[in-house]
């Protein structure tokens, strides 16, 4: 086991005793020491004890073991930290994650996002950010790690009505609400940490979440009282932020909780099936067997018990992700399967319009 641990120090920087337990049965060395990513740079890693921060390259053994298990490690995650000579650190093992947000890339590739996480802030402003439908893609990466979600409008003070967006958000959730905070702030304001302090307690990690431009960056400064994480001010014209962050990096608050900035994600495709999404819009999965039809879609069949009590924006969004999810879980030779009856498809217009003109 690892045998130099400052559970105190450790534990003010997000280690759980489930994390701990875990990192007692890693091979080591003496001398191993558990620290924490906190930003990542291909294969140099800026780590932290609960003390001070430090830099490590990774082990090549390990490099090899993630990239076999195509894998890659994330700022959040545990590790065993070993000294090969003054100043020479490397990662030389990783603790097993309670949790991650993956997402897929644009090539469909696994992504790993963060790890390690307590309580997700999904960001967007009151003004040209507000987005429900994107909102519901966040809510469901967050809710598939088992993660507690928390919607944060920013932008409070620039909106003639910001109540009317807390509302729109709420009435759009419709029962899920009940399990989603919701809360509207002046991110350049002390008052948002007032706001969000309940998740803020030491020993916590919170991630950010949002488009770019959507004031993570300036609530990180705000809750963390420095000004650490360059932002930009929103546009004159259409009230936008401008994109800054470009890592995922840990910070700490003045309340004791961990936070980890991260940057806009140009596209968020979700790691998951159809009875994953399912669990994650458990509020349309509960309603589902009430319907008439078994194989109800909830478009327009008769006696279905989902769209009258579901959000139409809301409902989109669920259709949309579970033809995505259908697509990600469809095998090469189905593709191609797809991809002829398309074509086919394609030359009978074709020849169907030629016809028709004559």
């Amino acid at each position: 086991m690892i045998e130099t641990i400052d559970f105190e120090a450790l534990r003010r920087i997000g280690l759980q005793q489930a994390l701990l337990a875990q990192s007692l049965s890693l091979p080591h060395e003496a001398g191993d020491r558990l620290m924490r990513i906190t930003e990542v740079q291909r294969d140099r890693f800026t780590l932290h004890d609960g003390h001070q921060p430090q830099r490590a390259q990774l082990w090549p053994t390990l490099r090899l073991a993630l990239q076999m298990q195509d894998e890659q490690l994330v700022v959040g995650d545990w590790v065993s930290v070993r000294d090969t000579a003054p100043g020479e650190s490397w990662v030389a093992a990783r603790v097993p994650p309670l949790n991650r947000l993956l997402r897929r890339d644009s090539s469909g590739r696994r992504q790993a996002l963060v790890s390690n996480v307590d309580t997700a802030l999904l960001v967007m402003t009151c003004g040209h950010d507000f987005n429900l439908r994107r909102l519901d893609r966040y809510l469901a990466l967050v809710r598939l790690a088992g993660v507690q979600p928390v919607v944060v409008l920013t932008q409070a003070d620039l909106h003639p009505d910001p109540a009317s967006r807390l509302r729109a958000v709420r009435q759009h959730l419709g029962s899920l609400g009940a399990t989603v905070p919701v809360v509207a702030v002046n991110g350049l304001a002390a008052e948002a940490a007032e706001s969000l302090k309940q998740w803020l307690s030491v020993g916590q990690t919170l991630v950010l979440l949002g488009s770019s431009g959507a004031g993570k960056s300036t609530l990180t400064n705000t809750l963390t009282g420095d000004k650490g994480q360059s932002t930009g001010a929103a546009r004159e014209g259409d009230g936008r932020g401008r994109h800054t962050t470009t890592a995922r990096s840990m910070h700490w608050c003045t309340d004791g909780a961990c936070i980890i900035d991260t940057p806009g994600l140009r596209g968020l495709q979700l790691d998951a099936g159809g009875d994953e999404l399912d669990s994650a819009f458990d509020d349309v999965a509960r309603l589902a067997p009430n319907c008439r039809f078994r194989d109800c879609e909830h478009r327009d069949e008769p006696g279905c018990a989902v769209r009258p009590m579901i959000a139409p924006e809301r409902l989109l969004s669920y259709q949309k992700l579970q033809r995505e999810a259908q697509r990600h879980e469809l095998t090469l030779q189905d593709r191609r399967e797809q991809l002829a009856v398309w074509k086919a498809r394609g030359r009978e217009a074709k020849v169907a319009m030629r016809a028709k003109r004559g």
